[in-house]
Formats: structure tokens, C-alpha cells, sequence
């Protein structure tokens, strides 16, 4: 069995973080999103990967290499535009073959993997099997609705009228049958090939179409504020650790994890934290929900419920809370400005001014 993991897109809900990064590598608790679903596949017993890839394949082929360090074997399949879910399927016919395979979205986020997902298709061999999951707006997803015995019966894409609260999960399983399927659909009105299309065409022509409908935890950290929830959620399963080095005069309580060559002086940690190699926090409190990447400097600030990407500084600002920093990024103080009020008053005139 083989995968065929997303990670092109433009990434625009991200932006500007997305301007210069690509946004399945983004980190969570300091490791990127991208490297939580190639660990699952691994873990699920399949080695071979291939890639799809956009406008950012330097980055991601720089940042993934061969795959040997996650026991994988990849191979980059390039995408001159993000034209649906079914075009990566179509364009990646001839790496695929006639194997069965893994679809997996590169900035998808699904605590506990997909193990039992894949041995359960394995076992049974469906044509199709569809991960769904409750949410309480689907009309962001592509829809699933259910027959009485829960067979999958229909599914659309973004629907103005939804038919269940049962959205599509960033992850499917396939055999060959979904190539005739890719090629039988016409774009939609996005302009895509819509996988829930293809997966409908199956359905259409008789098809053994499964679904499994996951209570744990899953998101797609396609924006600021689910990016944050996720790191929240990784962290809080993070046992402490101290590897780097910690002044007398600091404090760190809780989970807090601190790489080795970090330093922490005249601060106190309140976990869960990780708190990347390199890094230097200087009279600042880190507080829970935070990760701090590689390289940075924290001084004289507050910081609490964000996530600071490597080779950053934040010096004397006070507090920060619930933010997305990225590289390179420098944050000060703005300089002082006198305060003044400008008054024209009659004679006689009382004025009361708060100071």
C-alpha cells in the first residue's frame, strides 16, 4: 500500500506566514505539521510516499529529503496548480499504479493516527473508505450523508444546505477504482476536481463506499486560530523535560519541555511550553501554550497561548497573546510619543482632563 500526501495549496489563510513558508510546515509544538502525518504513515506500515507539490517543493523537498529519516521512501510529484484534490489523484496516476493507497492532506492533524484506519481497509477492502468526523458549521467541508444502516449514500462539497454535520477528514483510502472515477468527473464550479465528486461517481456506479466517523481529536490547521488549538493540544501531551540549561533565579512549573542548548535566565516558565535549542529567554514570563522555536530571543516580555517560529526576537513589549510569529521577526517597543490635549476655551470655562 502506498500514500499520496497533499502538500501543495497556496496556503492564503495563513498569510503572511504563508507569503515566504510553506504551510504544511508550519510547527506545532516545534515540529512542522507536514512531519505529525508522516510519522502516522510510518507508523501504519507504509513506506512509500509520494508527494505532491506546488509554488513551495524547494522548501518542502529541502525540509523532507528522501524520507530515510522517517523510514520512508519519497517521491516528489510536481503540480503546476492546486486544481482540486482529484487532479493530485489523476496526475499521480503512473506513481500510484494499480496499488491500493493512503490520501493524506500535508496540514491535516489527526491525534492517535491512522493505524487502525488502514488495517481495518486492509481487512476489508472496501473500494473507497471516507474518514468523517461531527463538526458544528460543515458548510466549510465536503459533506457526508449516511444511509440507515450508515452506508455512505451521497456527499457534496461545501453545501449552502448541508444533509448531516458529518465533514470529510483530511484523510481517504482507495483502490485503483478511483482512477476511472478521477477521469469520469468535470470540474466543479471552483473550477477543481472535486475528490467528494469522484467519490460520489463511485458511489453512482455501485461501489463498496465505507466511512468511519472519528470522536478524537482532529483539525485542519489551515488558519491562525485551529494552528493554535493544535500546538494547545500537542503540548498538553508533552512530558517535561529539561535539557537545557536553567538560572537559580528561574522558575519553570509544569510541562515544560527546554532543548538542549536553550537558556533561561530571571524568567519564570508556566507549562506546557517547549522552549527550542539556541534560544535565550531573559527576564520574561512564557506562559501555558506556548512554543518558542529554535534560535530566538525573549526579553523583558510576556508571552502566553502563541507559537514564535525560529530566529526571532521579542524584547520589551510587555504581553503577547494568542499569536502566529514567524522567522526572522523582530517585535519592540514603539517609540514614545508626548501626549498632549489641544484646547480653544471660552472665559469662565471649567475643564476636567484625565491625566
Amino acid at each position: 500500500m502506498k500514500a499520496l500526501v497533499l502538500s501543495g495549496g497556496t496556503g492564503s489563510r495563513l498569510r503572511p506566514i504563508t507569503h515566504t513558508s510553506a504551510k504544511q510546515l508550519v510547527p506545532v509544538a516545534n515540529k512542522a505539521v507536514l512531519f505529525y502525518g508522516l510519522e502516522s504513515l510510518a507508523d501504519a506500515g507504509i513506506t512509500e510516499v509520494g508527494i505532491i507539490v506546488g509554488d513551495t517543493a524547494a522548501e518542502i523537498e529541502e525540509a523532507v529529503g528522501d524520507g530515510s529519516k522517517f523510514g520512508l521512501k519519497i517521491t516528489y510529484i510536481p503540480q503546476d496548480r492546486p486544481l482540486g484534490l482529484a487532479h493530485a489523484v489523476l496526475i499521480a496516476r503512473e506513481y500510484l499504479g494499480d496499488d491500493d493507497f493512503v490520501m493524506y492532506l500535508g496540514d491535516n492533524f489527526i491525534v492517535g493516527g491512522i493505524t487502525g484506519l488502514v488495517e481495518g481497509f486492509q481487512a476489508n477492502k472496501p473500494d473507497a473508505q471516507i474518514l468523517l468526523t461531527h463538526v458544528p458549521d460543515p458548510r466549510s467541508f465536503g459533506v457526508a450523508e449516511l444511509g440507515e444502516s450508515g452506508q455512505v449514500i451521497g456527499l457534496e462539497e461545501k453545501p449552502e444546505h448541508p444533509k448531516s454535520d458529518l465533514a470529510l477528514v483530511g484523510v481517504y483510502l482507495f483502490t485503483p477504482a478511483i482512477h476511472d472515477a478521477v477521469r469520469a468527473i468535470k470540474p466543479s464550479w471552483r473550477g477543481e476536481l472535486e475528490i467528494t465528486h469522484a467519490i460520489q461517481q463511485l458511489i453512482d456506479d455501485g461501489a463498496d463506499v465505507r466511512s468511519s466517523v472519528i470522536h478524537g481529536y482532529w483539525k485542519d490547521t489551515g488558519n491562525v486560530v485551529d494552528m493554535l488549538e493544535v500546538n494547545r493540544t500537542v503540548l498538553e501531551s508533552m512530558d517535561r523535560r529539561i535539557d537545557g540549561e536553567v538560572d537559580d533565579v528561574s522558575e519553570t512549573i509544569g510541562r515544560v519541555v527546554i532543548e538542549e542548548g536553550a537558556r533561561i535566565e530571571r524568567s519564570r516558565i508556566v507549562g506546557p511550553v517547549v522552549i527550542g535549542s539556541g534560544t535565550v529567554v531573559s527576564d520574561s514570563y512564557i506562559g501555558p501554550f506556548t512554543s518558542v522555536a529554535e534560535n530566538c530571543r525573549i526579553t523583558d516580555s510576556e508571552l502566553e497561548f502563541s507559537i514564535v517560529l525560529q530566529d526571532s526576537s521579542i524584547a520589551g513589549v510587555g504581553r503577547i497573546e494568542s499569536s502566529l510569529i514567524g522567522k526572522h521577526v523582530e517585535v519592540t517597543p514603539a517609540p514614545g510619543v508626548p501626549s498632549a490635549h489641544r484646547l480653544v476655551l471660552g472665559d469662565h470655562s471649567k475643564v476636567q482632563i484625565r491625566s
